[in-house]
């Protein structure tokens, strides 16, 4: 999943640079992937499909729609291509997470359900570190693509068979627990989509702001690495921290931390503020994935994949505002400093309702 959403990051520097794409052309492409992450998190909560079912047919979209973004050059195609990996990564993201966090539980090990987490920011860390090679190695961003595309199916091929065994399906079907909106339901939704609008903008668009300061791709390119990398040290240490902290205090100080990063670059412009935010925002958006996951199957009891799906869903819309705002913001030398600061004031905004939020009796940051 790391690969299917996050690959186009890294990858977007060399497509403007032997495909002629440009900011706004990477908006909508970004976009496009966010639709479709929308729709596939819809589509969780209206089709009766196993765990594991979905979970394979999702890593094999992944890899398929990965390879196939190298093997063609029309704008159309790849909008398409990206959609349908959008879909492929929200079936991933939240089936993954219930069919987990169920059989993880019981054990009571938090490093465990971090480890789980800790994927995507691998994914991440490995297709940054590879764009930086290709980027060195001048190689084509249609080569890129092909590799991680086929990288992609190793990997599904490999884990294929700890899915195998035969589930219960994760959609709410006819009488089974229906989603019950209170306060604290919709307050999570909200914020969750604030995370997603918030964090969008320089996960989309980092690499390309690193370049902006800096031509030389040895040095530009090392932010996405550590994007990733700062996404897997995170998300364990957050098992740890969980042990002493509760989800809610630390999802808004997580979201406190990432408004700082996303800030940095319009506060100091510079390579080097630019690298400090891929650790601010690297460093919180999958930890804020886990959490709310976890505060979705605590709250959501019984219904608690229907939350998932809710709450991604609007992290999508989410996702799908932030790079068009982010077009329409972004000034005649592409600078994004307006953008930035709407992204930050969002996820502040949200630490605020996240902090009064809760269920009568259960203190909403205790």
């Amino acid at each position: 999943m790391g690969i299917g959403r996050f690959a186009f990051t890294p990858i977007l520097p060399m497509m403007q640079q032997d495909a002629g794409v440009s900011i706004a052309a990477g908006s909508w492409l970004a976009a496009a992937n966010y639709v479709g992450y929308l729709v596939g998190a819809l589509s969780v909560m209206l089709v009766p499909i196993s765990a594991p079912t979905a979970i394979r047919a999702g890593l094999v979209t992944i890899g398929v729609t990965t390879l196939a973004m190298g093997l063609h050059d029309a704008f159309a195609g790849w909008l398409l291509l990206r959609a349908l990996a959008g879909i492929a990564s929200a079936w991933v993201l939240v089936c993954t997470s219930a069919w987990c966090l169920e059989r993880l539980q019981p054990l009571r090990r938090p490093m465990l359900e971090s480890t789980v987490f800790a994927g995507v920011g691998t994914g991440i860390a490995l297709a940054g570190a590879a764009c930086l090679a290709f980027m060195r190695l001048a190689t084509t961003s249609s080569r890129a693509w092909i590799v991680f595309g086929v990288g992609s199916l190793i990997v599904t091929g490999v884990i294929w068979p700890v899915f195998g065994h035969a589930d219960r399906p994760v959609s709410r079907a006819p009488g089974r627990p229906r989603l019950a909106w209170d306060a604290e339901w919709l307050g999570l939704t909200f914020c969750y989509g604030a995370f997603g609008f918030g964090y969008i903008i320089p996960a989309t668009f980092l690499p390309v702001m690193a370049r902006q300061a800096i031509r030389d791709p040895a040095v530009f390119g090392l932010s996405w690495p550590l994007f990733g990398a700062a996404a897997i040290i995170s998300t364990l240490l957050a098992g740890r921290i969980r042990r002493r902290v509760s989800n809610r205090r630390l999802w808004i100080a997580s979201h406190v931390l990432m408004a700082l990063g996303v800030a940095l670059p319009v506060i100091r412009p510079g390579i080097a503020a630019t690298l400090l935010a891929a650790l601010g925002v690297g460093g919180t958006f999958m930890v804020v994935t886990m959490l709310g996951m976890q505060e979705a199957r605590e709250v959501g009891g019984p219904a608690a994949t229907g939350l998932m799906a809710a709450m991604t869903s609007a992290f999508a819309l989410g996702q799908i505002a932030g790079p068009l705002a982010a077009n329409y913001l972004h000034g005649a030398d592409g600078n994004f400093s307006a953008a930035l600061l709407v992204a930050c004031g969002a996820l502040v905004i949200s630490a605020a309702v996240l902090a009064s939020v809760s269920r009568p009796g259960r203190p909403g940051v205790s």
